[in-house]
């Protein structure tokens, strides 16, 4: 499917990459691969996020190449070539023409001749841009490559003396999204947003997980989105407090509590939201009590999101509410600087408040800088999402609590003014809960 991105946006990103480059370089950036699910079936395939970044191209078995100033061509790609009988089997290819007529290439080879090209094009560079360890054949690849120049040395071959991880660089322009990127972001948020409004008007006690799970899977589909950006999790009851459930089998009861994370992916930019919420439609004391508290932290916590906030300072910010509030409602017993410094929280709250986002669910991205936590800075984009999980085998705690789980997760980006949510089409509070699903 080709991407609703035009691109001009993919050639400007290899041209920014490039100009971040030293001279007489070069980079390789291989594709994803298939990968085999059973006995002649592969996995749904999905393009490596870096190599869709920089191209928009969404078929396995390609490696670009980026040649800054080459005469010839700057942008190289090798992909597999047309085969008339194996598209009969396996879906039409865009080929060698098609990358160049279609996708920006100034030069595109069948994949089969990389192995004879590739050392012509690294004779003479002084260093290759390389995410080396991430793919073991293509590593192997590349030493043959540099082995076969070396052989050529007597006859006036140069190989390449220096490898530069591609990562850093390339990573460091994904974490800034563009208009059109905070666009489609904005698109995948309400998508997902309105898969979360359909999970809540339909759940009641008796329903399955999957069931649910497969309302908000159908809402994706029909909008553009076969993919999830990740596995959905819905979680009813004890399964609630499991911070990566995913079997999603089990009847959802009259009474429990139900969280539900779960996202779209839009043309390889992910949504990512949780919603927790009562399968009967109405909170009880303790579940309200305790989901006011993950609120109220939520809330505050993307009021720091603008210009100029440490990455960090907003998760203590969740811990410093959420031990404020066990305290409160007697969960917790102590002084609260004295419990936060002992990570007593975390009993209750082990994970952090949120994590980058984009084309990755969890994005590429630093997060420290120089060994300080990183300033947030217009176009980042993260979640901000704390949650409190009472395990049923507490015994610390008073029965009445155990087995509740809750994480409220929003989608926010960093503007020049402060932050936009962008998942702010499924309700939050109690009262908007309660009234839809009764609706």
């Amino acid at each position: 499917m080709k991407s609703l991105l035009a691109q001009s946006v993919f050639s400007e990103r290899r041209a920014r990459l490039m100009a971040q480059m030293q001279p007489h370089s070069i980079a390789i950036v291989p594709s994803a691969q298939l990968a085999p699910r059973n006995r002649d079936v592969d996995y749904a395939f999905r393009q490596d996020s870096d190599f869709y970044y920089l191209t928009g191209f969404d078929e396995p078995d390609a490696v670009l190449v980026l040649i800054p100033g080459r005469e010839a061509g700057e942008c190289v790609v090798f992909c597999q070539d047309r085969d008339p009988e194996m598209e009969i089997w396996h879906g039409y290819r865009a080929g060698p023409e098609g990358l160049k007529s279609e996708y920006g290439a100034d030069q595109a080879h069948p994949i089969g001749l990389i192995d004879d090209q590739m050392p012509g094009l690294l004779d003479g560079c002084d260093r290759i841009y390389y995410a080396i360890g991430c793919d073991d054949a293509l590593d192997a690849q590349v030493r043959g490559w540099l082995n076969a120049i070396r052989a050529q040395a007597r006859q006036g071959a140069v190989p390449p003396t220096e490898m530069v991880m591609l990562d850093h660089l390339l990573h460091e322009m994904r974490l800034f999204k563009s208009s059109a990127e905070a666009d489609l972001m904005r698109q995948a948020g309400e998508i997902s947003a309105q898969g979360h409004v359909r999970a809540m008007q339909i759940c009641q006690p008796g329903m399955t997980e999957y069931q649910l799970e497969a309302e908000i899977t159908h809402h994706f589909a029909v909008n553009r989105c076969r993919q999830a950006a990740y596995p959905s999790i819905v979680g009813g009851g004890d399964n609630a407090c499991v911070l990566h459930y995913t079997e999603n089998a089990d009847v959802l009861n009259d009474g429990d509590l139900v969280l539900i994370d779960a996202g779209c992916e839009l043309d390889y930019y992910a949504g990512d939201i949780t919603r927790t919420f009562p399968v009967n439609g109405t909170f009880s004391a303790e579940q309200k009590a305790l989901y006011q508290l993950v609120l109220d932290a939520q809330e505050a916590c993307i009021e720091l999101v603008r210009p100029g906030t440490p990455w960090n300072d907003i998760h203590d910010r969740s811990v410093e509410l959420i031990t404020e509030g066990l305290v409160g409602l007697g969960l917790l017993q102590g002084d609260v600087e004295e419990l936060i410094e002992q990570g007593a929280y975390r009993e209750f709250y082990m994970h952090r408040i949120g994590h980058w986002l984009g084309m990755d669910v969890h994005d590429v991205g630093d997060y420290k800088v120089d060994g300080n936590w990183r300033l947030l800075e217009p176009g980042m984009v993260m979640t901000v999402e704390p949650g409190i999980y009472v395990s049923p085998f507490n015994d610390k705690v008073e029965e009445r609590w155990r087995g509740i789980g809750i994480r409220i997760e929003d989608d926010v980006l960093v503007t020049e003014g402060g932050c936009e949510v962008l998942t702010a089409a499924v309700p939050k509070q109690v009262a908007e809960i309660e009234s839809l699903m009764a609706g």
